[in-house]
């Protein structure tokens, strides 16, 4: 199967759409501060809210850059419909507490009235393009047209094999810290953290307890497709690290801006464990990213998820015979179509 154009174009101009919107709330918020370097660290979880608090978070630029990367790429994408079914699954995923969050009580004070309304009438405007996303990715499925049709590819063995490890060693290791979290703050105040409910988080933030829940899920998932070659693993996978590299990326820089690796042994076991786990974070999905970006593998007729099935010959290749589709060059038929013309018919008596 391919994605047919009129599913890409419909796909780009969706990605474009929340590209648009994810921009102009960072926008906003860069105009809201003196200078671009405290939105930065406010992002990364250092900075001081002041009177008018910015309303993204660190999530915001992350999802900016996928949305950009799909929108250019999905028009010559062989993963194309996987590209736009992982954007609509981690938009639905990390936007959807944006529903009770906005319009809770506890949100009272934190923002105005109208700037509460705008961020709500655009988490339904969100929701809606990234559901949108999954079904042109499901529906714009079609028969190859052509022989140079673009279809999905399979990650090599060793990326899938990379992936797996490094993708499946965070969701372990963030399914471990909410674990944690879960033994240490009880069950009424862990539920907070996973609704949001009393949590001190930009206005479109999303708890931490579900971003974390999102994250081990995407990783797992990509993690277990990788392993066994499935086409999606590819964009999810990059989708799952973008995330690491993103969280990984503030923590570096907390780090470097208070000297934490410097006197890394005075921090408590907690503060090492956490900043090793972020620092982690941000290798494995830098690694994970550089893998998975390079070229996947096309299937072949017969094939499993890195070569030919058992027992199975391999297919026919230019010049071997056997399998052709009408006539060959030379007007003969049954050749296989590029090799030389098959030997006249043996002699009488042979």
């Amino acid at each position: 199967m391919i994605f047919t154009r009129g599913a890409r174009i419909t796909g780009a101009v969706l990605c474009a759409a929340l590209a648009v919107v994810t921009a102009v709330w960072i926008a906003r918020d860069l105009m809201e501060t003196e200078r671009p370097v405290d939105l930065w660290w406010f992002w990364a979880g250092q900075g001081d809210a002041g009177a008018a608090p910015p309303v993204t978070s660190l999530l915001d630029p992350v999802l900016l850059a996928v949305y950009v990367v799909v929108a250019v790429t999905v028009m010559r994408s062989a993963v194309a419909a996987s590209a736009l079914f992982a954007t609509g699954l981690l938009t639905f995923a990390v936007r959807l507490p944006g529903l009770w969050v906005l319009g809770s009580s506890w949100m009272d004070g934190r923002a105005s009235d109208e700037l509460r309304t705008r961020a709500l009438l655009c988490a339904f405007g969100v929701l809606a393009v990234a559901v949108a996303l999954i079904v042109t990715a499901l529906a714009g499925r079609g028969a190859p047209d052509t022989a140079y049709a673009l279809t999905p590819t399979r990650p090599a063995q060793g990326v899938a094999v990379t992936s797996f490890l490094l993708l499946g060693a965070a969701a372990g290791i963030w399914a471990a810290w909410e674990v944690y979290w879960g033994q240490r703050l009880g069950l009424d105040a862990y539920l907070d953290r996973v609704t949001g409910e009393s949590v001190l988080m930009p206005l479109l933030g999303t708890p931490p307890g579900w971003l974390n829940a999102a994250i081990v899920l995407l990783c797992l998932a990509a993690a277990v497709g990788a392993l066994f070659g499935t086409p999606f693993s590819r964009p999810l996978g990059m989708v799952a690290a973008a995330l690491l590299v993103g969280v990984g990326g503030a923590a570096l820089a907390t780090a470097l801006r208070y000297e934490q690796l410097d006197r890394f042994g005075e921090l408590t076991t907690v503060e090492q464990l956490s900043l090793a786990s972020l620092l982690f974070g941000l290798g494995a999905g830098a690694l994970a990213l550089f893998a998975l970006a390079r070229r996947g593998e096309e299937d072949m007729p017969g094939a499993g998820p890195y070569g030919p099935a058992w027992g199975q010959p391999e297919p026919e290749r230019y010049g071997q015979g056997g399998g052709g589709f009408g006539p060959d060059r030379y007007g003969q038929g049954g050749s296989g179509g590029f090799g030389p013309p098959p030997p006249s018919s043996p002699p009488p008596g042979w």
